[in-house]
Parts: C-alpha cells; structure tokens; sequence
C-alpha cells in the first residue's frame, strides 16, 4: 500500500496514513477510541464525536474487532494514549469487515485451549506472544544457517518422495508415484551421506521429515523439521562438535537479536544461553546414573533404551544440555559405525535437553561389507538399497554427522508446553487440517 505508515513509525506532527486491524473499541460518551493493530505495533485513533462527521464517526465505532481498516490524520503528541501518540482521523475506510463471532481473542483477554489456536491459526498469529515465537523460530533457522558456513558446509535439499524407507520398518507414509509405491521421506541420512562422499565433503540441510509414528504426546510430530549435518573425515566427536556449536549458535541469537519477542514472551528476565561445555556421558555411566536417582520403578540394564521417564531422570541430575555416547551398536541403525577395538559398542550419539532428546547422531559406517552386514543383522534387504550401498565400492571416506529436530530446539529454548505450539499448521495423528 502506497503512502502507508507503519504505528511504530507515526510521529507527532506527521499527517500519516495508517492500516491495520481493530484491535478494541473504547466508548466513553462523548469521546471514542478505536486502537488499531498492525505488525510494528498499536496506535490510539480518537473521535471526537460532537466535532466530527458523523459519517466518519460511525464508520470507524461500527467496525467489529479484527476488521481491516485504514485511517488518515494528523499524529499528535498524548501521553495518556497507549504509545504517547495518537491520531486525529480524517478519513476511516472499512476495507474488509469481520465476523464479530469471533472463535478466539486475539487480544489475549480470553484465553483458548490449543486446538482452537491451531485451528484459527490466522487469528492466533494476531496475538504478540504467538508471532514471537515464529519470529523466534526464524532467528533461530538463520543463526543455524550461519552457523554451519563457519564449519564450512554446503547447503542441500534431498528427495521426500523415496523409493524406500531410510531405516525400514512401518513408520512410513506410502503413497502412489506414477503408478509405483513410493513413500515420504523418514530423513535425508543416506542422500546427505551420498553428497558427504563426493567431493563436497560437509553439507547441512534443513527440512521436512515424515514419519508415521502413532505418538500422541506433547514432544511428537508427525511432520517435523530435521536441521541435519554430514561431514566427510569427521568422527563422531568431530560432530558433537558441530551439533554443540550450533546449539549455542542459536541461543546465541535469540539473546542478541529477540529482546522484544522474548519480553513479549515473559522470558526477558530468565533466558540464558548455556555457558557450560555440554558435559559427554556414556551410555554405561548414564544407566549407572539413571538407576542411582531412585527415580524409576525398575532398575536399567545394559541394552536398555532410555524411556521418558529415564531421560527426565538423567536430565534433572545433568541440570543441562549433555550428550549420551557409546550407545550398544544393537539398539542403534545400520549404517552406525562400531568401535573398531569393541564391536559392542557403537559410535552413536544423542545430545539431551533436561527435558528430551534433541539430536541423534555418529559415525557411520563407510566399509561396504561391515555396511551390508549392518543391513542383514537388523534384517533389511541390501538389493533395496543398492542406490546407496554400490556408492560405499567407489571410495567412501569416513564421514560423521547428526540430525537435530527444529521444534525440539525451538520448544526447549523457549520452555514451550507443547511442540505444536513451535509450527505454524502441525501434522499429528488427528490433525490434517488446516
């Protein structure tokens, strides 16, 4: 819109022409205020009702709450108003009115439980606190982006639609391709290690993952944004080192760049970024440790994996951010490399946040035949996955790499209650719509 003027910007003395939506309607009698929202803020436009046409009058009190509108006048300096200005209207156009039967507040006077947020996401999105958490969520994805060029990487995109499931099992979504079952992606980590063999060496890619999960828990999405890494001649400290880099990288960010989105959220005075190495704990110590809190009804044992309950153990005794290692290679997939002087062990990894699991990662394993060893012991068909494997006969380097899920990040860093409220339209096992 030509000639506009953002709230924020209105000054006294300027004539200014501003659009929003209506925020609220204050009716005192013979003085009116309409408060008008837009993305910089809110502005005070004041009627004066004996003074004014009331033509103009009328247009701008009969606008319901959430109209569109646009109003011209004169900013005047009223410390009583809300921003210390406020606008003395010569013109009010409606430009598109709204249902006063309105199925959330975006003012926030009322509250509405998530899923009719998430249904009236438009609506919901009006609200500060909600919008900066998705200015947030993209500081967070630049700051991640910038992060992964100081280490050198090459952003890519990968394939969703695939052939075959990087890791097997049901937890696919099928669909028909051209007349073929096909399905959507689980995770980019045999693609991304594909690129890590060629001579670009170190990629990242951030973008959607599937997986037909029947998880109905406030950590648990059923599409969900995976911030993935791959680096050939890297190990699997080489990657925590990354992983740990980037973590704090966006951290980092929010603390420098959200200061109005994080007092918008209330996090203004207890935000911090980690100032401590994430400390690395082994698999075994972790058990040792779970089992030591009392925390559990029945003790762990070697080969166990790690339940809610143990994780959140574990984490209230880390008291923050703290990587397993040296996991059991049988609870681990594939195309996760062992210790070469214990078999028994894998080079896997899992960065924790005292409130779940963020990362998943290691070493991979780049010698073919150990490769379709892996494949048959965890009793997957090589020949369905010879695009991948024959590239291991040309010369695969060593490589080591991670995926970390965008929400889990988000939800975390914000201390969000439940990880849909971290994507703009969530995919679960109840919701396709909107």
């Amino acid at each position: 819109m030509q000639d506009r003027t953002y709230t924020a910007d209105a000054e006294p003395g300027d004539d200014v022409t501003v659009a929003g939506w209506v925020h609220e309607i204050r009716d005192l009698g013979g003085i009116a205020f309409l408060i008008l929202r837009d993305t910089t803020g809110k502005i005070q436009i004041k009627f004066e009702k004996d003074e004014m046409d009331d033509d103009l009058v009328e247009t701008g009190l009969d606008a319901s709450r959430e109209s569109v509108v646009t109003v011209s006048g004169a900013v005047e300096e009223e410390p009583r108003a809300p921003t210390g200005v406020e606008v003395t209207p010569e013109s009010v156009e409606v430009i598109a009115p709204a249902d006063p039967e309105l199925p959330l507040d975006p003012s926030g006077k009322v509250d509405a439980d998530l899923s009719t947020r998430l249904d009236n996401r438009t609506l919901d999105l009006r609200k500060d606190e909600v919008q900066a958490v998705f200015e947030i969520r993209s500081e967070i994805l630049r700051a991640v982006r910038e992060q992964f060029r100081t280490f050198d990487c090459t952003e890519i995109n990968t394939p969703k639609i695939v052939a075959t499931g990087t890791e097997g099992g049901t937890e696919l979504f099928p669909i028909t391709y051209f007349g073929e079952e096909a399905f959507m992606n689980q995770s980019p980590q045999l693609f991304k290690q594909l690129i890590a063999g060629s001579n670009v060496e170190r990629v990242f890619e951030i973008g959607p993952i599937f997986r037909a999960e029947e998880h109905n828990t406030p950590r648990h999405l059923n599409e969900a944004t995976s911030i993935d890494f791959e680096g050939a001649f890297c190990d699997q400290n080489d990657a925590m080192d990354v992983v740990e880099g980037v973590v704090r990288a966006a951290y980092e960010a929010v603390e420098n760049n959200c200061a109005d989105e994080l007092e918008a959220l209330g996090l203004e005075d207890e935000f911090g970024v980690p100032d401590e190495a994430f400390p690395r704990i082994s698999y075994e110590d972790a058990i040792e440790r779970i089992n030591a809190t009392g925390e559990l009804d029945e003790q762990l044992v070697w080969g166990d994996d790690l339940s809610t309950a143990a994780e959140e153990a574990l984490g209230q005794d880390v008291g923050g951010h703290y990587f397993i290692t040296d996991w059991p290679s049988e609870i681990k997939p594939f195309y996760i490399k062992d210790h070469d002087d214990d078999p028994e062990l894998s080079t896997g990894f899992d960065l924790m946040h005292p409130r779940m699991e963020l990362v998943s990662g290691g070493q991979r394993e780049h010698r073919h035949e150990k490769l379709i060893e892996g494949f048959e012991q965890q009793g997957l068909d090589p020949d369905q996955f010879e695009y991948y494997t024959k590239m291991f006969k040309y010369g695969m380097p060593p490589h080591a790499g991670f995926g970390l899920g965008g929400e889990r990040l988000i939800m975390t860093i914000l201390g969000l209650d439940n990880i849909r409220e971290a994507v703009l339209f969530p995919r679960d096992r109840q919701r396709l719509s909107p």
